[in-house]
């Protein structure tokens, strides 16, 4: 395969960002155990993760083409190890704050160069969606491994025993693997440059006028709505598992994974089912299949009995249920994503990504936050039925992006 090295390393970085990123849910339920923290003091380790990529997204996006993706890479990674080694020898809330910052500004980075880079080796839209769908559906099976990573640390019969933090040396030396992988990863960045080196005052000015576009505008206030859904999803369903469906810690974690491995599904059958269906369709189809499971299998989580050891097997049917909505979910963020930056130049790739990854970042910490509040104000169902909202909204957010990118193609074939 042409590129394998590079898209190889490109898919390693991701998927330890993956694990890391979403061990959010994991940190929360262990907070309210182990540091003895409510609900909502916990749901601001989201804001700790997500407002940092938001900043550095929009401080760095312009400027990494110049910078160098790898260097952008190298530096993300080791930031996150100095992350990692602020929980172990923290051992307290306000680390893990600091954590998830550090977390945070790597990703801010690391997701520009590793989308940028994706436009690099790629030369068609097809290959450009495929590439994307494929990274991403590694991401998410990067997720699905960290619920059983962390679920290995964790000790369901004592909530204060500190093992869990040694998780974060397994993570240490994963990241030390990905920086000489990326340390030795030949990539080609001169496309990344439209041959005119711009001051940083005029980079950024157009990296305002991009965000000035009905095209992007509607780009990112979709992936704002979707992430805004998946975040409140899966940040939340541990804690879910465990309060309203009776699961011990250890199995409210690892049942997550099913989530996880719903979306990798999705994004990876997505690459096949796109070569004979439009995204629009698709996409509307997918958004019919997350409104019904929330429709259906919410009522099944009522008035559940508090079994005394609950096992795989006597497990609530609602347990498997629910999480297949990640299913339907998956394909949403990377079909979007492709559909519009592989329309774009690709000296643009970078700078509508850090408008992407800023609004991603937005978008995450609001849905931890809403249900967050609504766990703590109502109950777990109450939390998760407010999802229907915006899966509505973005309904309309991709007709409208159906019609500009309809308008784009027609203007660039009659032009």
């Amino acid at each position: 395969m042409k590129h394998f090295s590079v898209i190889s390393t490109l898919i390693v970085v991701y998927l330890i960002f993956a694990i890391l990123l979403n061990s959010v849910g994991v940190v929360i339920l262990q907070s309210i155990g182990y540091f003895e923290v409510n609900k909502i003091e916990a749901s601001v380790l989201e804001g700790f993760k997500d407002l940092p990529i938001a900043v550095i997204s929009f401080l760095i996006a312009s400027q990494l083409p110049r910078i160098g993706y790898r260097r952008g890479m190298l530096a993300g990674l080791l930031i996150v190890m100095v992350g990692c080694l602020a929980m172990i020898f923290g051992d307290a809330f306000w680390a893990t704050k600091l954590h998830f910052l550090c977390i945070g500004v790597a990703f801010g980075i690391t997701k520009v160069a590793i989308y940028s880079s994706v436009g690099l080796i790629t030369e068609s839209k097809e290959q450009h969606a495929s590439l994307l769908n494929m990274i991403e559906g590694f991401f998410v099976l990067g997720v699905l491994s960290g619920y059983w990573i962390f679920g290995a640390f964790i000790d369901s019969n004592d909530p204060t025993n500190p093992s869990w933090l040694n998780v974060y040396w397994l993570l240490i030396a994963a990241c030390a693997v990905a920086i000489l992988l990326v340390w030795r990863m030949k990539l080609d960045e001169s496309a990344a440059s439209d041959g005119n080196e711009q001051s940083i005052a005029r980079a950024y000015g157009e990296m305002l006028k991009l965000a000035a576009r009905p095209l992007i505008i509607v780009f990112v206030f979709s992936l704002f709505l979707y992430v805004v859904i998946e975040q409140g999803i899966g940040t939340w369903l541990p804690t879910f598992n465990k309060e309203v469906l009776h699961l011990p810690a250890q199995m409210s974690v690892q049942a997550a994974s099913i989530f996880a491995g719903a979306l990798a599904a999705g994004r990876l059958l997505a690459g096949v089912v796109l070569q004979r269906l439009r995204w629009f369709p698709f996409l509307c189809i997918c958004l019919v299949g997350m409104a019904a499971l929330i429709i259906l299998t919410l009522p099944l989580t009522r008035d559940l009995p508090t079994i005394a050891s609950v096992t795989w097997l006597s497990a609530p049917l609602v347990v498997y249920l629910f999480p297949l909505i990640g299913f339907f979910m998956g394909p949403i963020y990377p079909v979007v994503s492709s559909v519009v930056l592989s329309s774009m130049p690709k000296p643009e790739h970078a700078p509508a990504t850090g408008l992407l990854v800023v609004f991603s970042a937005l978008g995450g910490t609001l849905g931890s936050l809403i249900t967050g509040r609504a766990f703590e104000a109502f109950d777990g169902q109450s939390a998760f039925y407010l999802i229907l909202v915006p899966i509505c909204i973005v309904f309309v957010t991709l007709f409208i992006l159906n019609r500009l990118t309809s308008r784009n193609e027609t203007e660039a074939i009659t032009g």
